[in-house]
């Protein structure tokens, strides 16, 4: 059933790259919220917007655009019951919802908002506007908590997301769709290579920080031998800070020794981590097997944050490290850990300057392959620009094939990103239901390149930051349906975060965690 977007679209704007920046503060909102609409994402002219303000108007310019896109749906219903008639033309529908903003959400005087607007409507050349939009603002203005509780009362999501999120999460739905219209934390991935979360809490601390310490538990069931399972758990801590932050006045930011990640994300590097070091352990009961390189791929990596949490996790001198694995009870022993010799490293994405990003990341880390070359820990990182639907490893290769040559895979599928709208909030505009089934069939053209490549007994841990069905379990079960010789690693009772789906497990915004809406499954390649 296809439910139609609320707010409509004016066929003589063209998306440009060419933001224009001028005018009043209102009047820059507004011209970026334009851009938007035209396509561009919000990552891309945030920046641009805020570099044209003098510093005492940036704090007022970004609450402002953030605010407007956090309800630009539910605004555009208000705007709907409040006009005589179809407001037709964008830009006077996006100036009359800025005004809105301001009235409702960030309490501006009723005289400078309703004023300032309407001079705005002047700026942008619509001058012809200024009755409506003055008509609409007073009239708000007289009563703005009763228009407050009406713009509050349901989602502000376009109807088709808020249709298929209703067939999806029918008993989270209300929660759902209002925790999506709200501002997200800010986490930090301590580098456990460089000290401890407990340690920079206490660096926080001292720097009149303050920061809860958030453990989320993972439990699954690994082969530990040809003919047994065992279960498995790992504890993986961030820190929660209690209000944004510039990363500049972090301790230490610059060193490498934190960054900003969601705290669910932050399971993935933990998960695959893990599940290769079972593999390991599983190899060494083989006597036949001698190999002590391993390989793996980092597909879809940019911006690196997981590439980089997992090199973190390999370089640190703790069991979490493949050069010292050391665990308890039915896990690996360090009596039975393989000797590693060599790791290489694997990661690609499409697009150069994500290559780059990933790059610059790794570089503030320390992860860089120089840096990685100068501890001498036998890592060897390639990064590759590459397509992940068509890559092959050593495809430049003369006896190149699809052939299996990576112990584990960490695939942060593409999706709709519909799990981080409340950090980026321009893709309940950005997207469409047509999206959904063209990123469906993008993930699945990538699964059944990588997954031949896979070596028999390896991990494929398959992440999305979206919280639909379609490109999460559904996409798993078609890809199981169509693969005999992948095998589901059951996640365990043990997890405290997510909720439990047929294969896998679905985290969605509004857990204790307060992390954003990921999904993981993790698969074993059959012997």
């Amino acid at each position: 059933m296809r439910q139609n977007s609320t707010a409509p679209r004016n066929n003589k704007l063209k998306p440009s790259s060419n933001l224009i920046m001028n005018g009043s503060v209102r009047v820059r909102v507004i011209r970026t919220l334009l851009a938007i609409q035209n396509g561009q994402s919000l990552s891309s002219v945030l920046d641009p917007l805020l570099n044209s303000l003098h510093d005492g108007d940036k704090g007022f310019a970004h609450a402002l655009l953030l605010t407007t896109l956090r309800q630009w749906h539910a605004l555009a219903r208000l705007l709907d019951s409040l006009a005589d008639n179809p407001i037709d033309e964008v830009e006077v529908r996006t100036t009359i919802q800025v005004g809105l903003v301001q009235l409702l959400y960030l309490e501006v005087a009723d005289h400078a908002a309703i004023h300032e607007t309407v001079e705005a409507a002047k700026e942008i050349e619509f001058a012809h506007s200024t009755g409506l939009v003055n008509a609409i603002l007073r009239k708000v203005a007289k009563n703005p908590s009763k228009f407050r509780k009406k713009c509050d009362k349901k989602h502000s999501l376009p109807n088709w997301l808020a249709y298929q999120l209703k067939q999806d999460w029918s008993e989270q739905y209300d929660e759902l769709t209002q925790g999506l219209r709200q501002l997200a934390p800010m986490f930090l991935r301590v580098n456990s290579a460089v000290t401890s979360v407990e340690d920079y809490q206490h660096a926080l601390d001292g720097a009149e920080i303050d920061a809860d310490i958030v453990e989320l538990t993972t439990g699954f069931k690994v082969a530990n031998s040809s003919e047994s399972a065992a279960a498995t758990t790992l504890s993986t801590k961030g820190l929660r800070l209690h209000q944004s932050t510039a990363v500049n006045a972090l301790p230490d930011f610059a060193l490498g020794t934190a960054s900003v990640q969601d705290m669910h994300a932050q399971l993935a590097a933990p998960i695959i981590n893990k599940a290769l070091m079972a593999k390991l352990s599983a190899e060494k009961s083989d006597t036949e097997n001698t190999n002590n390189e391993i390989h793996i791929l980092d597909a879809c990596a940019a911006p690196g944050g997981k590439l980089a949490h997992w090199l973190e996790l390999i370089s640190a001198n703790d069991e979490s490290s493949l050069f010292h694995v050391k665990q308890d009870n039915n896990e690996i022993s360090s009596e039975t850990s393989p000797a590693i010799t060599d790791i290489k490293v694997t990661a690609i994405d499409n697009e150069a300057p994500r290559i780059e990003r990933i790059r610059e990341n790794l570089q503030r880390l320390n992860l860089s392959q120089h840096d990685l070359q100068q501890a001498d820990n036998s890592i060897a990182l390639n990064i590759v620009c590459a397509d992940a639907t068509r890559w092959q490893h050593g495809k430049n290769k003369k006896a190149a094939t699809n052939e299996p040559v990576f112990d584990a895979i960490l695939l942060d599928s593409p999706c709709t990103a519909t799990g981080v709208i409340r950090r980026h909030p321009d893709i309940s505009i950005l997207r469409t239901e047509e999206d959904i089934e063209q990123t469906a069939l993008l993930q699945a053209d990538i699964l059944h390149n990588l997954w031949p490549q896979l070596k028999a007994g390896g991990y494929l841990l398959y992440v999305t930051c979206s919280i639909l069905k379609q490109e999460n379990v559904e996409q798993m079960q078609d890809f199981i349906t169509h693969h005999n010789d992948a095998v589901v690693i059951e996640f365990t009772e043990d997890c405290n975060w997510g909720i439990e789906q047929a294969i896998g497990r679905q985290c969605l915004p509004i857990d204790s965690a307060s992390g954003d809406g990921f999904y993981y499954a993790l698969l074993q390649k059959n012997c």
